[in-house]
């Protein structure tokens, strides 16, 4: 029993320090910020992802309700929302797309030997569908209600553990009506 330390904090210590600095020097900020770090970004957007928190100023009110537990869940950098604005701006997506393919492969290699894994003979999908809100302004060629754009994201994995396949599409679409060919 871990007493004593935050349930997110236990979480992200699956993820490698030194993974993660291997996959943010890859990609380098244009301007580097001293006092909130790519992996404060990182670790403030997965549990904004985990508590479906909806905007930046969200995120910002519910972990500065928390301050005495942001060093203890890894959060060393002041979060607020002009920090994370320009974090999110800046910061090549590149870097959590190789975070992601790091994960992949370590996980593969945790269920590589899995007995229930090992007896399924048929390819096994998983499909995934999340609806991305946009900004009407920026982004008016993603209209899908008089004052609202949006986009959904598919994602489709094959044989459990390798890398998915995206598809961007209307949000109008339906999800029964969307089919992978």
């Amino acid at each position: 029993m871990n007493a004593g330390r935050p349930v997110f904090s236990q979480i992200v210590d699956m993820i490698y320090r030194a993974q993660f600095d291997r996959c943010v020097s890859n990609y380098p900020m244009p301007r580097k910020s001293k006092s909130f770090t790519a992996r404060d970004q990182f670790l403030c957007m997965a549990f904004a992802q985990l508590t479906f928190r909806e905007s930046l100023r969200d995120i910002e009110a519910c972990l500065r309700s928390q301050a005495n537990l942001l060093y203890a869940m890894g959060i060393r950098g002041l979060v607020t929302r002009t920090n994370l604005a320009y974090a999110n701006e800046s910061r090549d997506w590149r870097v959590y797309f190789e975070l992601a393919q790091v994960l992949i492969r370590k996980a593969r290699k945790l269920y590589a030997a899995d007995r229930y894994i090992a007896e399924i003979d048929e390819i096994v999908y998983a499909i995934d569908a999340s609806t991305i809100d946009l900004c009407m302004s920026l982004f008016p060629w993603a209209r899908f209600r008089k004052r609202k754009s949006a986009i959904k994201l598919k994602s489709e994995y094959h044989d459990l553990f390798y890398p998915p396949s995206p598809k961007s599409i209307r949000q109008k679409a339906n999800n029964l009506n969307l089919g992978y060919k």
